[in-house]
């Protein structure tokens, strides 16, 4: 058993509010700079929907992540034998019309234009070319606009629909979006990090998350084709890669990442998972159907005195242990099994979850009244607007088995605490809710005080950094002390 330590993270879909306030925090601290125009390291798309960039999630167009080759784990994008044939033209590489030509305002229109009847407008202008140019896409650009014919009806997760089902989505009543916010997942099989023939990305041995060496990368952008979410870009200015590396700076002093601060709806959560490295491989090699529970089973329980002992075998710290027993995360993944992986058969193991969206009531309005479709309190989940076979396939790897799981446990805490706080709902039914679910009195309140009653505390418990162990890993403390200050401190520029 080879213990490990990994700062994961869960969003819990049924809080989101899609104010794009996250997005914002983290371009304004990270993606500012001259070549970075283009890049969102923190995105919220709408689904159903196509994404950023567009059709991310089409894997026959862009050959992201992993695959079984011959009983064997290979990258799809790239092996030995593409590697130099793709050097000077990659066919998976995302084009600027899959993301967006991004733009400016020419402010000065505003201020220049002669007296006229009309009002005057700031015309748009490219950041590439400085011309005007006219705007047809953008990061965000199918927010809100679920059911289109134009954008929902072109989302890949809906392959497996019926076509009744599918039109079914565009009829007025049944209508329905929810918000997905992004970031890298720092995987724990990361095909970034396979595909770089420079090693330029690394995942840091003490927490797991995947980062970019500046002066290592050489801009071949194999990172940008393998990763199957689509979250490296290229700096067109510096030509190095870049990705969201979740605020590492602020995490080693104890601070949430920027978009997990500044998260209104209070989705974000963040902790310590402990899992078996041996275990990698072989998980990543299972039929897709078995991924989710193998990956379960990966994260490691860190009250058990066996992987405490194991842990410290592998120089993770007891504070760092400690926090992992405290962790939100392993709750919500491990206990209550609640958060899923967003497209676990990319095979790369994201350390990114998700709690799956309930749907709205469906109703009907009957002259002044307004009537639900369903005789209960709450609809059936089988009977939702969001098909399950929709959220199947973006959360379980196309099995609805565990999507239904995960929404019947929020549906009886709604009953639960229905029937504490209003008392419409009979006790009887209450439990009998909690035990169809799987869910005792205790864990409900639990899952409630930490979905909807948290604290900052409660939802991010930041580990200590010990940065001084990791660097013992590679030199002397003290000689590393004596370098600080007069090491890389250029910006990033093209060539050695």
């Amino acid at each position: 058993m080879d213990v490990r330590s990994q700062i994961a993270t869960v969003f819990h879909l049924d809080k989101c509010i899609g104010c794009h306030t996250c997005s914002i925090a983290c371009k304004n601290i990270w993606t500012d700079r001259k070549g970075t125009e283009y890049m969102w390291w923190n995105n919220v798309e709408t689904k159903p929907g196509t994404g950023f960039p567009t059709q991310w999630e089409n894997q026959d167009k862009y050959k992201g992540g992993w695959e079984i080759k011959g009983g064997k784990l290979g990258l799809k994008s790239t092996s030995k034998s593409q590697f130099l044939p793709n050097i000077f033209h990659n066919p998976s590489m995302p084009t600027m019309d899959d993301y967006y030509e991004p733009w400016t305002y020419r402010y000065s229109d505003l201020f220049n234009a002669p007296e006229g009847e009309d009002q005057p407008t700031a015309r748009p202008i490219s950041m590439v070319t400085g011309r005007p140019i006219e705007i047809k896409s953008g990061p965000n650009w199918d927010d809100d606009l679920s059911g289109s014919s134009l954008y929902a009806k072109n989302d890949p997760n809906l392959e497996a629909l019926s076509p009744v089902q599918r039109e079914q989505l565009l009829a007025v009543e049944k209508l329905v979006l929810f918000y997905l916010p992004r970031i890298c997942n720092h995987c724990t099989n990361p095909a970034c990090v396979a595909s770089c023939p420079s090693g330029a990305l690394y995942k840091r041995g003490e927490d797991g998350i995947v980062l970019v060496d500046q002066k290592t990368c050489r801009g071949w952008r194999y990172c940008v084709s393998a990763c199957p979410y689509k979250k490296v870009y290229y700096n067109w200015q510096t030509g190095k890669s870049e990705k969201c590396l979740l605020c590492f700076t602020r995490l080693e002093t104890g601070q949430a990442p920027a978009c997990f601060h500044s998260c209104v709806g209070r989705i974000r959560y963040l902790g310590v998972l402990l899992y078996d490295a041996e275990l990698i491989e072989k998980v990543a090699r299972l039929p897709k159907e078995k991924l989710i529970e193998a990956q379960r089973a990966m994260i490691l329980n860190p009250h058990d005195p066996k992987i405490i002992e194991g842990a410290r075998r592998s120089g993770i710290h007891d504070s760092v242990i400690e926090s992992a027993q405290k962790s939100p995360v392993y709750k919500f993944v491990k206990e209550w099994k609640m958060a899923l992986p967003p497209h676990i058969e990319y095979r790369t193991l994201p350390m990114l979850f998700y709690v799956p969206p309930m749907s709205p009531v469906m109703a009907n309005k009957n002259k002044e009244t307004l009537c639900g479709n369903s005789e209960d309190l709450f609809h059936d989940i089988k009977e939702s607007r969001i098909p399950l076979a929709y959220l199947a396939n973006l959360f379980g790897a196309g099995d609805e088995g565990v999507v239904l799981q995960a929404l019947k446990k929020q549906k009886a805490v709604r009953w639960y605490r229905r029937h504490l706080t209003v008392g419409d709902v009979p006790e009887n039914i209450a439990d009998r809710m909690l035990k169809e679910s799987g869910l005792d009195r205790h864990e409900a309140e639990a899952i409630y005080q930490l979905t909807s009653l948290c604290t900052f505390e409660d939802r991010f418990v930041i580990p200590p950094a010990h940065r001084e162990e990791a660097i013992e890993m590679l030199k002397d403390p003290l000689e590393h002390k004596q370098e600080v200050g007069f090491g890389f401190l250029e910006r990033p520029k093209r060539g050695l």
